[in-house]
Order: C-alpha cells, then sequence, then structure tokens
C-alpha cells in the first residue's frame, strides 16, 4: 500500500505542476487574480466593498494603469465600517444586530424595527431538543471548526423543508442560523471540554442580552463585563462582512449558484474558513507570537524580534512554511482599516489586564515585519485584521480553539447577505479552466503499459 501511494504522490506531484511561464505565457488568472496583483471581477454586489488601492496611469507611461496603494476602506452597504463602530463607541450600544439587519437588507432599521428584528434574533437562538441532540450527538471532532461545520449541515434535519426555493423561506432559514451560530459554538465548546474531563454545563440563551454579551456569557456563565462586551460586538462586527471575493463568501456564492440548500451553502463556507491561510491565521498568528515569546529573549530588543521574524521568512521558525502570520491582504496595501481598530482595543485590553509588555511585543513584530518583507519581496505590506483578533480575543479570556469558530459565527451575516443576493441574480458561477497544452493521448492497451 504504501508503495502505491508513493507513486501516485509522485506521479500527482509531476504532473499537477504548471509553470510560471505557461501561466503568464496563456494570461491564466491563478487564484482569480490578475498579473498586478488586483483581483478578477467575476460578480457584482452590493454588501461590501473592500478598497484598498487605487488604478492610475503610470507616471512614465501614461497610456498604461498601474496599481497606487492607498489605506484601506471598508464599507458595508455603502456604509464605512470606521463610522458604524465610532458611533457604537461613542454611544456604548451594541451594534452587531443593526449590522446583520443592513447586510440582509442594504438599508439601516429604524429603532422599532431593529428592537423587533432583534427580539426576533434572540427568540431563534433558543435550540429546539433535536437541535441540542445534533450538537450532543454530532460534535466527534476536537476541533471546533470541524464541529461547527458538523452541526450546520445537520441542522437540515429540524427543517421540514431544507430545500425549499422559496425567497422567504430561505431568507428565514439564514436569520435562524445566524441567531443560533453563537449558541451553537458556546455549546459545541462546552461538549469539548466535558470530553475532556471537565463538568458538563450547557447554558440556555438568555433573550435580555445583546448577541455578544450572551456569547461570552454562554462561554463563562458570568455576566461580562460592559466594556468588554462592548469590544467583542465590534470584533463580531468588523468579521461580519468582506465583499463578494474572499474565499469564504465567493464559495457560498458559488455553492448557492448551484441550487443547493442554506444549510450546504453556509456549512461550505465554514470549510473555506477552516483554512489557515483564511479564517485560521489568527490562530497562526498567536502560534508564532508564542514560539517568538520563547526565542526573544528582551522583547523590547528590535535586533532580537528581527532575528527571529527573519528565521520565519527563512523557514527556520513558527510552522516552516516562511509566513509572517498577520501580515499582507490580497486587497489591502498601506493599512487594513480593522487593524488599528483592533490595535487601540489590544492596548486598551493589555492596560487593563497588566499584559503591556505583550502587547509591545506585538507592536514590535508589526513594526518590524513589514520593512522585511518588502526589502525581501519589493512590495509594501500592512498588518491585516488576523494579527490583532487573536491578541483581543486572548486578552478577553477566550480560548484560543474558538478564534476561527467566532470569525465563522460572525461572518454567517456577510455569507448570509451574499446568499440571498446571489439567488436573486440567480446565475450558476462556472469560470474556465484551460489544459497547459493540447497534447491528446492514445490509449494504451493496459498490458502495453509500463
Amino acid at each position: 500500500m504504501d508503495k502505491i501511494l508513493k507513486k501516485i504522490e509522485k506521479l500527482t506531484l509531476e504532473h499537477d505542476y504548471i509553470s510560471p511561464e505557461i501561466i503568464k505565457e496563456k494570461d491564466i488568472k491563478l487564484g482569480l487574480r490578475n498579473q498586478d496583483g488586483t483581483g478578477v471581477v467575476v460578480g457584482i454586489t452590493t454588501k461590501g466593498r473592500v478598497i484598498g488601492y487605487e488604478i492610475v496611469p503610470d507616471e512614465k507611461d501614461p497610456s498604461k494603469k498601474v496599481k497606487k496603494p492607498i489605506d484601506g476602506k471598508l464599507y458595508y452597504c455603502g456604509y464605512d465600517v470606521e463610522e458604524i463602530i465610532d458611533y457604537n463607541e461613542r454611544k456604548k450600544r451594541f451594534g452587531f444586530e443593526e449590522v446583520v439587519y443592513l447586510l440582509l437588507t442594504n438599508v439601516l432599521p429604524s429603532k422599532s424595527d431593529l428592537e423587533i428584528f432583534s427580539d426576533e434574533l434572540h427568540r431563534r437562538s433558543k435550540l429546539s431538543n433535536m437541535e441540542r441532540s445534533i450538537i450532543i450527538g454530532e460534535v466527534e471532532n476536537f476541533n471546533q471548526m470541524y464541529a461547527l461545520h458538523s452541526v450546520i449541515s445537520h441542522l437540515s434535519r429540524c427543517d421540514k423543508d431544507p430545500d425549499t426555493r422559496d425567497f422567504s423561506k430561505i431568507t428565514e432559514q439564514c436569520i435562524n442560523i445566524i441567531a443560533k451560530a453563537p449558541v451553537i459554538v458556546a455549546n459545541n465548546y462546552s461538549i469539548y471540554k466535558f470530553r475532556k474531563g471537565d463538568d458538563l454545563r450547557i447554558l440556555r440563551s438568555r433573550e435580555d442580552l445583546a448577541m455578544a454579551e450572551n456569547f461570552l456569557f454562554l462561554l463563562s456563565g458570568k455576566m461580562p463585563e460592559r466594556d468588554e462586551a462592548l469590544i467583542f460586538d465590534a470584533c463580531l462586527i468588523m468579521h461580519a462582512e468582506h465583499g463578494g471575493g474572499n474565499n469564504s463568501t465567493f464559495t457560498v456564492r458559488t455553492v448557492s449558484s448551484s441550487g443547493a440548500n442554506t444549510y450546504m451553502a453556509l456549512a461550505a463556507g465554514v470549510a473555506s474558513l477552516s483554512g489557515q491561510f483564511h479564517g485560521g491565521a489568527n490562530e497562526s498568528v498567536m502560534y508564532m507570537m508564542k514560539q517568538c515569546q520563547r526565542e526573544v529573549k528582551d522583547w523590547s530588543s528590535e535586533v532580537q524580534v528581527r532575528k527571529y521574524l527573519e528565521k520565519v521568512l527563512d523557514k527556520k521558525a513558527a510552522d516552516g512554511r516562511g509566513k509572517i502570520y498577520g501580515l499582507g491582504h490580497a486587497v489591502y496595501t498601506l493599512s487594513d482599516p480593522r487593524t488599528k481598530i483592533l490595535k487601540k482595543y489590544a492596548r486598551y485590553l493589555a492596560e487593563k489586564n497588566n499584559k503591556l509588555e505583550l502587547f509591545n511585543l506585538f507592536e514590535l513584530v508589526e513594526k518590524i515585519g513589514p520593512k522585511l518583507l518588502e526589502e525581501r519581496k519589493g512590495n509594501p505590506v500592512c498588518v491585516n485584521v488576523d494579527f490583532y483578533s487573536g491578541l483581543v480575543y486572548k486578552l478577553l479570556g477566550i480560548p484560543e480553539a474558538l478564534y476561527t469558530p467566532i470569525f465563522a459565527m460572525a461572518r454567517t451575516a456577510g455569507w448570509s447577505a451574499h446568499r440571498l443576493e446571489q439567488i436573486v441574480q440567480g446565475k450558476i458561477i462556472r469560470p474556465a479552466y484551460i489544459p497547459p497544452n493540447n497534447q491528446i493521448h492514445k490509449y494504451i492497451d493496459i498490458d502495453e503499459r509500463k
């Protein structure tokens, strides 16, 4: 068996490799990216707009267009996310429910509509006995993203008509999953701890709490401090949506375009987000930074931190992939607008929890890392949302195993919005792949093969 597996591996690596020359010659948009790093436009969306560069005339040759790096901006249905969060901060109010409504409808809710919608989300967050049994019976893997994927896909068993084509019922399915996702994540983790030897404690959702508050309550069994709950609410808002081109959202749109039901489409989004180059990046950041804390004796030393990061890039540290996690983005060039907000929260929580030395180490990596990457690759890079989000969660006392599931439970809002939009647009997504050459083989008799 080992022999044939090794042969299959060898042949696959040999024949599946496509040289950069062929990719360039045939103008292949590998990863749906153009040669200049801009994204291939494959759809249109009203939900999220991500801005990280401008296309301007080349100063040397005005007939050509070049990508000009600019500070990043993120809009939900035309509204600046920074303005949304700033307003919530000033008013000391929870805003995630409002953002969910906005993403689904493209309209900011009135005060009365928001109250009704929030009450509906709270009502729908309660799990039925069958839904609880699914969580208990289906969650066998300790990986919390596997658990979330399993539960969402199996929720179809609780739906009398999971494959409905009625748009109003599909909308209701989406709202149900958005409402239940935080409870599912919290309950999954309770079962995970139980299987590790802790007492089983599954709490019921509280209707008097905002979704962010309720999640923290379900995790600890205690009322969270309001300032920390508000910070967590802002984190949910920042992770709720990021345009149609990110890997998980594009996956949801692609699966939705095939006619698959809501549960399969959103489970596919969870599957995509589980990858370490997408949603799992914040966990990779924390792994890298834990090693940094061990190897760097003086956390304030730029020389020592730079030496460690050089080892990371040389594939001699962290996970050996040569990647400084939390740095760089497919769209953002000079700055990620979410990073600025998360960094502020990280500093506040670090000061509150006497962890300022740890925050300063993160800040030093933020200072040195982009310079190193620009020296080696020549392009400006910025710190992305994953760099500080894990630190914020750590300082909030949230277990590391939940970092990516939290991303997923927030993103159910964006995924649902895009699913509904894709259904309205009604076109199956079907990009083209081409062969690297025109070679045609004559079929060989099995007795004549080597």
